[in-house]
């Protein structure tokens, strides 16, 4: 429920990290595309509401409902099915109207929250083959929905965040051993093979085999069309030099103004940070996302329990795997796969869902304070 909270018990450093992410998102979209500014300015402001209503709720009584979360998660991902929108062969939108909704953004946090209730529910049998066994089915049923999209990406995504929950919920070191183990294995099989088969593999769709092909010879002229985007969002960043060339500029040879890259308000928003403001501007939202990742992780490590340990972690690996994939994509080192900027990018469910998000971790916080204010007041009391 809703609570009474002191306002200097609030995260201000993570709210400022935050605000100036989504001040920069406003001015980089606008300057990418001038008539999106204005809905990315309201999706930051319907942000901010959520974010501070969800902040007021107890995240513990929440935890009470994490099962209807685990439905509606469900729902709306099986939803994508029957009401879908389709776009670039894939059907990963509800359109409700003029109004398009991506459910897997809000998937992410859901299951963060489920999840940090659940392992919670199980803290003293983590380890035990029949709890990994359920928590496991309970996460193949939102993963097979996801790939079906198809959303590889996602579904990849989904994965090493459940993986990293577990950890930070204590899992034995001899599992995790034995399950890195076998990722590492199965993970570096994959990748010689998909980097050396001739050959669309069977689990794979035409459009992530033509991105593999591409990425693995991105040197080659040959491939120059497949990765047109890649290769002009690394030369704008470049071009960008120290100071960049400025918000809005309209020099003629601008990867932005010059419509050289698609989606560049969303997947490659880093490509007009890196060519207008620079590697002092680009670098700045680097760090910027480190801060917001490290303060999660932070929160979530003096939490009064594992179910605030886990958001805090949950919630900063979302941000850092996004952001990571983003900026990866963006300066080729990864091949292209749209993923939006934590906070910057386009895209008002992702910026909605990531601002939930933080809400849940301010409540984290403030739980911590008001429980260390308890712990104070009854040593006092003592005489301690």
């Amino acid at each position: 429920m809703i609570r009474q909270y002191r306002l200097r018990n609030y995260n201000f450093r993570l709210l400022l990290w935050v605000l100036a992410l989504s001040v920069l998102g406003i001015l980089l979209v606008g300057s990418a595309d001038s008539s999106l500014m204005l809905r990315q300015l309201l999706g930051v402001m319907l942000g901010i509401t959520a974010m501070i209503v969800v902040s007021l709720m107890d995240y513990s009584w929440i935890m009470y409902f994490k099962w209807i979360f685990y439905a509606l998660n469900l729902l709306m991902l099986s939803l994508v099915f029957l009401t879908g929108h389709s776009s670039h062969g894939a059907t990963r939108w509800i359109q409700i109207g003029s109004f398009v909704f991506q459910p897997v953004e809000v998937t992410k946090v859901l299951l963060v929250i489920f999840f940090a209730g659940y392992f919670m529910d199980h803290e003293n049998d983590l380890s035990h083959p029949k709890t990994i066994f359920k928590s496991l089915i309970l996460l193949a049923a939102p993963l097979l929905l996801i790939f079906r999209q198809p959303d590889l990406k996602n579904t990849l995504t989904i994965l090493v965040i459940f993986s990293l929950l577990y950890y930070a919920a204590g899992l034995s070191y001899k599992v995790i051993a034995i399950i890195l183990l076998i990722l590492s294995l199965a993970g570096g099989s994959l990748a010689i093979y998909l980097f050396n088969a001739e050959t669309k593999p069977f689990f794979l769709r035409d459009y992530q085999w033509e991105r593999v092909m591409a990425f693995r010879s991105s040197d080659s002229s040959s491939s120059a069309d497949d990765n047109r985007q890649q290769l002009n969002s690394v030369t704008a960043i470049g071009s960008g030099q120290l100071t960049g060339k400025g918000l809005n500029n309209q020099d003629a040879q601008s990867a932005n103004k010059g419509n050289f890259i698609s989606e560049i308000e969303n997947d490659f928003i880093f490509a007009v940070a890196g060519e207008e403001l620079g590697f002092v501007g680009s670098a700045g939202i680097v760090i910027l996302l480190l801060l917001v990742v490290l303060e999660c992780i932070r929160t979530g490590s003096r939490a009064k329990d594992m179910a605030g340990r886990l958001i805090g972690c949950g919630i900063g690996a979302i941000i850092a795997i996004q952001s990571f994939i983003n900026i990866g994509v963006a300066t080729m080192l990864l091949p292209n796969t749209g993923t939006p900027l934590p906070f910057i990018s386009y895209g008002l469910t992702s910026l909605v869902s990531l601002y939930i998000a933080i809400g849940f971790v301010l409540n984290v916080g403030l739980q911590t304070r008001i429980r260390l204010s308890e712990v104070r007041a009854r040593r006092k009391e003592h005489g301690l």
